[in-house]
């Protein structure tokens, strides 16, 4: 896959460009395994990169003013001037770039004249973070070829600003950390507040973690979300005037929520009682992980779905039935919905002697029951941005 993914740019930049590219990137997407909405509730994210990449063909122009993009999977084409104040434009995976530019040309810093073309093999749409790694990836590149000395949080920082700034997605920062900072077979538990994180190895041999893509994006994804947002508000409100001492949200008992129930209501209450639990499961899930305790995992993934759907209330009928119904297969051991909600994929964790046959029966059972063609996706943990080596793989 990257040997065609690498080989494919290269011919784009060789056709674009008419010569040679002097170095070849890769950004990795990510996987979230467990810890959803935690990241603006003082919580932890246990997420990794994985082996879907893009893969940019890349040539320093010394005596260009030019940074020149050819997207090789939209056919499309953008140019800009080094010298001057960059600002949004209608390219939409334009901007992405754009932004990272911006945030370092604010730093002071200079870079040259660059042709870069890239192709993915990262869904689109999917929830895998195409976006982190696009800008991440670019980020890396300017680092790396005008040795602008940016340490890899300053880089994870530049690819947040630029989605906040140019695209106007006020995301958090964890995509960005994981295409940065993945390590091949280990998962990264991060504090989104602190960027304080620590690794464990990611001990599930003889099992896949597969995804599932529902192939629907329900049109309350924004809105919902900003209603949670104001139901966990509300509730953490009315507990720091209860409970002032307590410093951060995670810090917060059961037994301290259970006192304040009445007063925030019964949503805000699901909402802030799905948070607590699934700040505890990440924890649980990273020393799961660490033991190969692959069953305890599974057990987490279903508990954290439940969660999702019927406390925070962003799953779907469609993301419930592909659970549910994955969940009655041999050899599986953990199904949830992953990211935002009220769409995208389901991550599977799932015995290898019976991948194939779980991925035949659901993909049946989909289509037969809301007529989608469902998604794979089987990835492998992978690491994080890095230049590709010659005599790395054969091509």
């Amino acid at each position: 896959m990257q040997e065609n993914l690498i080989n494919q740019t290269k011919e784009a930049f060789r056709s674009f460009f008419q010569s040679e590219a002097g170095r070849i990137f890769l950004a990795p997407g990510r996987i979230n395994i467990i810890g959803e909405h935690v990241d603006y509730s003082d919580g932890f994210v246990l997420p990794a990169a994985i082996d879907k990449h893009i893969c940019f063909a890349v040539k320093k122009v010394d005596d260009s003013e030019n940074c020149t993009f050819f997207a090789k999977d939209f056919n499309e084409s953008f140019s800009f001037n080094i010298h001057q104040k960059q600002t949004p434009v209608e390219q939409t995976w334009a901007n992405y770039l754009l932004g990272v530019f911006n945030a370092i040309q604010e730093s002071g810093k200079k870079i040259g004249g660059l042709q870069i073309a890239f192709s993915s093999t990262i869904p689109m749409g999917s929830g895998l973070s195409s976006s982190a790694a696009l800008e991440c990836g670019f980020a890396y590149i300017l680092n790396q070829i005008f040795d602008l000395n940016l340490s890899k949080k300053e880089l994870a920082l530049i690819g947040q600003k630029s989605e906040h700034t140019f695209v106007g997605v006020k995301c958090g920062i964890m995509d960005q950390f994981a295409s940065v900072f993945g390590k091949e077979h280990q998962v990264i538990m991060l504090d989104c507040n602190s960027l304080e994180h620590q690794y464990f190895e990611a001990n599930i041999e003889g099992y896949s973690l597969v995804l599932f893509d529902s192939c629907v994006k329900h049109t309350h994804l924004t809105s919902g979300y900003n209603d949670r947002r104001r139901d966990v508000d509300n509730g953490k409100k009315v507990l720091w005037e209860k409970f002032p001492e307590i410093e951060k949200f995670r810090d917060f008992s059961f037994s301290m929520l259970d006192e304040v129930r009445a007063e925030i209501g019964e949503t805000s209450y699901k909402r802030c009682l799905y948070l607590l639990k699934e700040i505890k499961r990440v924890e649980k899930a990273a020393k799961a992980l660490s033991e190969g305790d692959v069953e305890y995992l599974g057990q987490l993934l279903i508990e954290t779905h439940s969660g999702l759907s019927t406390e925070f209330e962003v799953s779907c009928d469609e993301l419930d039935f592909l659970v549910e119904e994955t969940l009655k297969e041999n050899g599986v051991l953990g199904s949830r919905i992953m990211g935002g909600g009220f769409g995208g994929c389901s991550i599977n964790l799932i015995k290898d002697e019976n991948v194939d046959e779980v991925i035949e029966n659901i993909t049946a059972k989909y289509k037969a029951d809301f007529d989608i063609e469902m998604k794979v996706y089987r990835v492998k943990i992978s690491d994080g941005i890095r230049e590709y080596k010659r005599n790395e793989f054969v091509v």
